[in-house]
């Protein structure tokens, strides 16, 4: 067995330093092509790109710095304090993110990120100040990690790394299929460009137009509304009635960490929720500015969701993935956030029947039968990517505190899954 010994994140660190913010008010500084990571996307991940960019001028004129592939960030400020992630690029970052630029002599960047990581909690409740609580450089510096030999440290991050690396790419396909559907629900739904008869797009083919309330639709179609062919589906459930029943809960937070159910107890779950049912998508009403729209197939029993969330289902399960899709448009997003109520930005709610009554073009079934043909098999692939990711999530964290504090033998990993 390798011999573990202490050290501190400063003794494995070639550099440890923060970044900055340009001038804000200097628009010059902004529109570059340099990635310049916030805390907001630190967040346990692997950074590839970052929301906003920023040119050399901001890069020179601000405490901002390159930090190379491959270190490790992590989060200072507020509620993001102790988060962290590996940039697999090289990345600037705003003063928030405190950047280890880890020496590969000493330790493998992989394990120090599986280090701080299963340590989340208490290195975020190292955090101080009064009304907003943050860490420091100083803090982080002084850190004590306990290490084995570098060959183990780079075995261990293997195993660990092997499972987000099968995550990761469950993930990268579920977005290639979404954009794919959501592409060709534009094209025949939006754009009117559906294969005709002959298998030539529609309208540009010389399809017969005729008007309505929403301009020129295809002959046969119909100007009507969403509850024509879904319903709201409001059947209340009491988890704290049944302490000891587990219960698999869409909530908005689990939306936002990864689109995975929490399996919670029914004693920890204090208030009401709606019972979610097969085959039908989950409709946030809460500050629909962040869309949030959760596709359900089959889900486990006693899967519950958070009143915020509207259970729209289908009448016609051929009308799944266009009803699906149609909650997903720029569209419906649009007018769902133009019918908010409510002052404050973090608290604006859209009435459940705004979400249900939205007009639209109805299309002729024979159409929604072809795109249910060629997109449900893909809501289905996206659904047990979904389900594999949640089982390669549990077998991670099962094994991250084991392997990270030496409990578990990476020899020992291997032998359970050979």
């Amino acid at each position: 067995m390798s011999e573990w010994r202490e050290y501190t994140i400063g003794d494995i660190c070639s550099k440890i330093t923060s970044g900055g913010t340009p001038n804000t008010r200097k628009n010059e500084y902004y529109g570059g092509e340099i990635p310049w990571v916030r805390t907001q996307e630190v967040n346990f991940n692997r950074i590839y790109d970052a929301e906003i960019k920023i040119t050399e001028d901001g890069l020179n004129n601000s405490s901002a710095k390159w930090i190379p592939e491959n270190s490790v960030i992590i989060a200072m400020y507020g509620a993001t304090a102790g988060k962290v992630a590996i940039n697999k690029i090289p990345v600037t970052t705003n003063q928030a993110c405190c950047n280890l630029i880890i020496n590969s002599d000493k330790a493998d960047y992989r394990f120090i990120y599986y280090n701080i990581l299963s340590r989340f909690s208490n290195i975020a409740n190292m955090a101080v100040g009064g009304a907003q609580q943050n860490l420091n450089a100083g803090m982080i510096k002084d850190l004590p990690v306990f290490l084995p030999d570098l060959p183990t440290q780079t075995a261990i991050a293997e195993i660990l790394s092997s499972l987000d690396d099968k995550i990761e790419l469950n993930n990268k396909i579920n977005k290639e299929l979404e954009n794919l559907a959501q592409t060709l629900f534009k094209r025949w739904f939006i754009d009117f460009e559906f294969p005709n008869e002959n298998g030539e797009p529609y309208k540009s083919s010389g399809g017969e137009m005729v008007d309505s309330e929403l301009g020129e639709v295809p002959k046969g179609w119909e100007v009507g509304n969403l509850n024509q062919i879904a319903q709201l589906v409001k059947k209340n459930i009491k988890p704290f009635e049944n302490p000891d029943k587990l219960y698999f809960h869409y909530s908005l937070p689990e939306f936002d960490s990864g689109k995975l159910p929490s399996n919670d107890l029914g004693a920890t779950i204090l208030s009401s929720k709606y019972q979610v049912l097969e085959h039908s998508i989950l409709v946030s009403k809460l500050n629909p500015r962040i869309p949030r729209v959760w596709t359900v197939i089959s889900p486990k029993p006693n899967s519950i969701c958070s009143t915020e969330f509207q259970v729209l289902k289908p009448i016609n399960q051929l009308y799944f993935p266009f009803v699906n899709y149609l909650c997903k448009s720029v569209n419906y997003l649009s007018a769902i956030k133009s019918k908010v109520t409510g002052t404050s930005s973090s608290h604006q709610r859209v009435n459940p029947l705004d979400l249900i009554n939205y007009e639209l073009v109805l299309p002729d079934i024979n159409i929604v039968e072809r795109f249910n043909n060629l997109t449900y098999n893909s809501l289905r692939q996206i659904d047990d990517n979904i389900s594999e990711n949640q089982v390669l999530t549990n077998l991670r964290d099962t094994l991250l505190p084991k392997l990270i504090s030496g409990e578990l033998e990476v020899k020992q990993v291997l032998s359970q899954t050979t």
